[in-house]
């Protein structure tokens, strides 16, 4: 870093998906705090188009290990970037990328979300549970089963990671993690990760509510992606089971079979795709949030977001859920009598649901507040520099 500089000016890199989710929004949200706390930043995205050319655009990114390096180096340039902050890098930044970044004197720091660097569907799931066949560089087992959908996909995105996952790891100076469990399930998919910090997403301030409200909530509310590994199926039984009025917002392919589920005896409405302000009254409408998630999810908006919303919050005992939510408010993924038992004694309780949810708040704030976020990104930076 420049020496009559403070602050390090950094470049954030990010490869958009093509739904928008977690990353997008950590993504933005990091380069808006940077901004406000004095630094000189910029964002370079690069988009997942799809269609024919997007997809042979994405092949040939996955095998190449990224597209137009030159254009990355450029940006260090343009703004002296001390720090290149890498999230998604897949299909079209790879490891060039960043070894372009490297070679104009900035200093690498990768943004770890998912399994990506090893799973090619990021998420290290499959069948009905999480899954570790693919070990490091050995992705022969997520091409054999097709786990990107076809076989053309699968061996690109095979063959792609494991050619590019050295290069990938010896680019990078500093890794980031959002949770503990992230670093198990990594160890568990044989990655050699590197130095790297633990922190969790942060929310911004007015993301979080002066005090908890779930003592008058209406439902229980489950808000993100409807896909088979969310374990939303498990929500919806258990909501049956004890009786819980069950609000669904989101989308996702597994819809269809979970609107099948729910007709009969249960009472559950599904509110589709919410905008951020319909998912603040839905928050502000319930009476608790539930996350089965089966897979090992790191650090879910899904789950922070209510608990700064004053929510007790009820979550998978699975991957960084139980570090963020706490080991008492978690259940097992695919347990419903479980789930409906934690669920129904929240639901009886009004009073316990609003000392829950207050107890979710003001952990929230300790864990998930700007300053924090801010003040362990500065130290990870300035190890990376050093």
């Amino acid at each position: 870093m420049s020496p009559d500089r403070e602050l390090p000016s950094v470049l954030v890199l990010h490869n958009r998906y093509r739904s928008q989710g977690g990353e997008e929004r950590a993504a933005t949200e990091q380069v808006a705090l940077l901004r406000d706390r004095g630094h000189t930043v910029k964002l370079l995205e690069r988009p997942s188009e799809s269609g024919g050319s997007g997809r042979l655009r994405a092949g040939a990114g996955m095998l190449r290990g990224g597209l137009a390096p030159g254009e990355v180096s450029d940006a260090v340039r343009e703004i002296d970037a001390d720090v290149v902050h890498a999230h998604n890098t897949v299909p079209l930044l790879g490891p060039r990328a960043l070894a372009a970044a490297r070679d104009a004197g900035a200093r690498v720091v990768m943004h770890l979300h998912n399994y990506r660097l090893v799973c090619a569907i990021g998420i290290a799931y499959r069948d009905g549970t999480p899954c570790t066949r693919c070990q490091g560089r050995n992705t022969w087992p997520g091409a054999r089963l097709r786990c990107r959908g076809n076989v053309g996909e699968a061996l690109t995105y095979a063959a792609g990671i494991a050619l590019q996952q050295r290069p990938m790891l010896e680019a990078v100076d500093r890794f980031v993690l959002t949770s503990e469990g992230s670093v198990r399930m990594l160890a568990q998919l044989g990655l050699p990760l590197g130095d790297y910090d633990v922190i969790p997403n942060f929310l911004p301030d007015s993301a979080f509510a002066e005090r908890s409200a779930a003592d008058s909530g209406q439902y229980a509310l489950y808000a993100g992606r409807l896909a088979e590994e969310k374990g939303v199926d498990t929500a919806i039984e258990a909501a049956k089971r004890a009786g819980v009025p069950l609000a669904i917002a989101g989308e996702g392919p597994d819809e269809p079979r979970l609107r099948r589920l729910a007709v009969g005896d249960a009472d559950v409405r599904f509110l589709g795709q919410l905008d951020a302000a319909a998912l603040t009254a839905a928050r502000e409408g319930a009476a608790v949030a539930v996350v089965p998630s089966r897979w090992h999810e790191p650090h879910p908006y899904a789950v922070s977001g209510p608990m700064a919303a004053g929510l007790p919050v009820l979550a998978s005992e699975i991957g960084g859920l139980p570090e963020m939510v706490g080991p008492d408010a978690t259940v097992e993924p695919t347990d419903a009598g479980a789930w409906a038992e934690a669920l129904g004694e929240l639901w009886d309780d009004p009073k316990l649901r609003r000392e829950r949810g207050e107890a979710a708040l003001a952990r929230a704030r300790e864990r998930f507040g700007e300053d924090g976020y801010y003040e362990r990104m500065m130290a990870c930076y300035r190890t990376a520099l050093a």
